[in-house]
């Protein structure tokens, strides 16, 4: 079951790096278009640089939980790798669960930024207009999807901890050094 649920959040999480390219390059193509039109003199098309930065908030939000399945996190191994096998396992666990700790506060902290935006019907100071609740909205949720995978990441190692599935605990939170490779 355990590791049902971890393949069914790496997949979940694939998903949503393919939307995050996809809005990536759509992204890319519109700023393109919208230079190529001011150099042909035909005008602009207006908000690139706003859509821009809305894209690029959701996508670290989102992006940071794939980052997290896939281990492509940073972590400094030099201490790690002199450690026996069960040092190693408490080291991962820890730092997980540490992760996990801060993922969870900054999702908490960051509901009173959306909330007040929602009671004050606030909108973006720019040509656009924007009702702010949205790329807000987004981000908060990228934060909320975050936390939720780091928590089922904790979840499941300390199972494999529990279970004694020491290589299924590297599988899903140890580190891919150079070494190890």
């Amino acid at each position: 079951m355990i590791d049902t649920l971890y393949g069914a959040l790496r997949r979940a999480n694939r998903i949503v790096a393919l939307v995050l390219g996809l809005a990536l390059v759509l992204t890319v193509l519109f700023i393109l278009t919208d230079v190529i039109l001011r150099k042909m003199g035909q005008g602009s098309l207006g908000g690139s640089d706003e859509i821009s930065g809305y894209v690029m908030a959701a996508v670290a939000s989102w992006g940071l939980s794939f980052a997290l399945i896939e281990r492509a996190h940073v972590r400094i191994d030099v201490l790690r790798l002199k450690l026996q096998p069960m040092g190693r396992m408490v080291m991962d666990v820890f730092a997980m669960i540490v992760t996990n700790a801060v993922i969870l506060l900054i999702a908490f902290r960051s509901w009173p930024v959306l909330e007040k935006t929602l009671e004050r019907g606030s909108r973006a100071n720019t040509p656009l207009e924007t009702p702010l609740w949205i790329p807000q909205g987004i981000w908060f949720s990228g934060w909320l999807w975050f936390a939720f995978t780091a928590t089922a990441l904790s979840l499941i190692a300390l199972s494999h901890v529990i279970s004694g599935r020491q290589q299924a605990l590297d599988a899903t939170i140890g580190i891919g050094s150079e070494v190890e490779l």
